[in-house]
């Protein structure tokens, strides 16, 4: 079973599904829970030389507006910064279709692709983000380190894209399997992806009266 959810904004051209025109959507609360459960993006680009480039990279949600950070000595980010058009891929695969054939099987999956342009965060936006960027990966940790320093903050880049143009896809159900193969014998299902086991190593050179911190605990059940 898909459907496909999609938005758009004038800026792009708009992309029309080619298959089951009737799963279509505009629920933006979908698209939310995907940003919401992976960081994972890959940002394209064509780059100086005329290169398409695409680069795998953080993509933290917030509010309306799409963040990636890195180095201001990053040559893609710079480009990018000066309003190259850009498309966003951000995707979770949740488990796997078993059909009765290996033709019919498929992933149970919610990929999105964003498009826009991104600007440059300065000042207190650019201390926000970075906030919300840091609390993304790791609830809480904000509260356990000390602020970043200017030197820190002047080699870091905060870019923001506008959640404006967007299609998304999911792809979920049961196998949909011809009469001939359902009366075989070979088993089908829906396998289920979940969290795996998470364990937490210090580092080689952590004093021993430092215990692990609340923001770790939390993701890893460790106290």
């Amino acid at each position: 079973m898909f459907r496909l959810i999609v938005r758009h904004a004038p800026l792009m051209e708009p992309t029309v599904p080619a298959r089951m025109p009737e799963k279509m959507s505009r629920d933006r609360a979908e698209l939310d829970a995907l940003l919401a459960s992976t960081v994972l993006a890959h940002v394209a680009l064509v780059d100086d030389d005329g290169a398409p480039v695409v680069i795998p990279t953080a993509a933290v949600a917030w509010g309306d507006r799409l963040l990636v950070h890195g180095s201001t000595g990053s040559r893609w980010m710079r480009r990018v910064a000066q309003g190259a058009p850009v498309a966003v891929s951000v995707a979770a695969i949740d488990g796997v279709v078993v059909a009765r054939s290996a033709f019919e099987s498929s992933l149970v999956y919610r990929s999105a692709v964003l498009r826009g342009r991104f600007t440059r965060l300065q000042g207190e936006d650019k201390e926000s983000a970075l906030d919300a960027v840091t609390e993304r990966l790791l609830p809480g940790r904000t509260q356990e380190v000390r602020r970043s320093t200017r030197r820190e903050l002047a080699a870091t880049m905060l870019l923001a894209m506008p959640i404006e143009s967007w299609t998304l896809r999911v792809s979920e159900g049961w196998p949909d399997d011809p009469d001939d193969d359902v009366a075989g014998p070979a088993w089908a299902g829906v396998v289920r992806l979940g969290t795996p086991p998470t364990s937490v190593h210090a580092a080689p050179d952590l004093r021993d009266d430092i215990g692990v911190p609340p923001s770790v605990g939390r993701i890893t059940g460790v106290r």
